[in-house]
């Protein structure tokens, strides 16, 4: 979920490479294909019964049932501003334009123009529309919502002017801001959504209890194995949490929804 740039990429890829291998020694999983971005829907990508270790956002493991039908693994613990052990929240950000028009906070940005990255986000929309819920009125706060498809348009978005406000995954924008600093001359950050628990790394059920504590171990050797790579990816080390933990994110949309925010509008 972190490939913001082909060279994070890679080093996804390699880390990756190198937890399989340390796995391998421990049990034959067979044939194993790493795939940096699998083409079309991701939801029976994370549903696929021979599904090693994959990555998903908070929201459809907690909202639209993946916790119910796969394993939790491991979150991730990034080096990155809001972020704490294993949670991090989403920065919110305004374009150039609509701060110097005075949205210099998120009450300040009523009846501006909405980027988001898709509806099934926690940190672009879940967190988002948690902080603008008590500032809504009659379900609406914004002139307009534009879906973007990824935190990287939106900030793109914002940068152009194309969009005045949005919420962007605080590890994400740290990557972007550590690859592409030329992006960053059109926007401003006026604060900071609630913190949730990070985007769990996830898989099959098929796989047992030894084996996924043994894949929880490769995760750490791998990690050790090259610190610069860590480094680069903003990669501390891997929690342990429950799945229970994730239901904060399910809070989230519930106090929105009670205070008459159901939808990011």
């Amino acid at each position: 979920m972190y490939n913001v740039t082909p060279h994070h990429a890679a080093l996804w890829h390699a880390l990756l490479s190198d937890c399989v291998a340390v796995f391998a020694r421990a049990f034959e999983p067979g044939d194993v294909t790493i795939v940096n971005a699998p083409e079309g829907e991701l939801m029976p990508h994370w549903r696929r019964k021979d599904l090693l270790l994959s990555q998903t956002c908070g929201y459809p493991y907690r909202m639209l049932g993946l916790a119910d039908e796969v394993q939790l693994i491991a979150t991730p613990i990034f080096d990155a501003p809001g972020c704490e052990g294993p949670r991090y929240r989403s920065v919110l950000v305004v374009s150039a334009e609509a701060w110097a028009r005075g949205a210099n906070t998120l009450e300040a940005c009523r009846g501006l123009r909405a980027a988001c990255n898709g509806t099934d986000s926690h940190s672009g929309m879940n967190a988002f529309r948690h902080s603008v819920a008590p500032l809504a009125r009659g379900g609406r706060f914004f002139a307009s919502v534009f879906w973007t498809g990824s935190h990287a348009a939106t900030l793109r978005a914002l940068a152009s002017g194309a969009a005045d406000v949005g919420a962007i995954d605080c590890v994400t924008l740290a990557l972007l801001n550590d690859s592409h600093p030329e992006w960053f001359g059109g926007v401003r950050t006026i604060g900071m959504t609630h913190s949730a628990p990070g985007l769990p790394l996830i898989a099959s059920r098929a796989l047992g209890e030894g084996q996924a504590e043994a894949l929880r171990d490769a995760l750490d050797t791998a990690l050790a194995a090259d610190p610069e790579r860590a480094r680069t990816l903003r990669l501390r080390g891997f929690a342990r949490l429950t799945g229970e933990a994730y239901a904060e994110i399910e809070d989230m949309a519930n106090a929105a929804t009670q205070q008459g925010y159901p939808e990011l509008r």
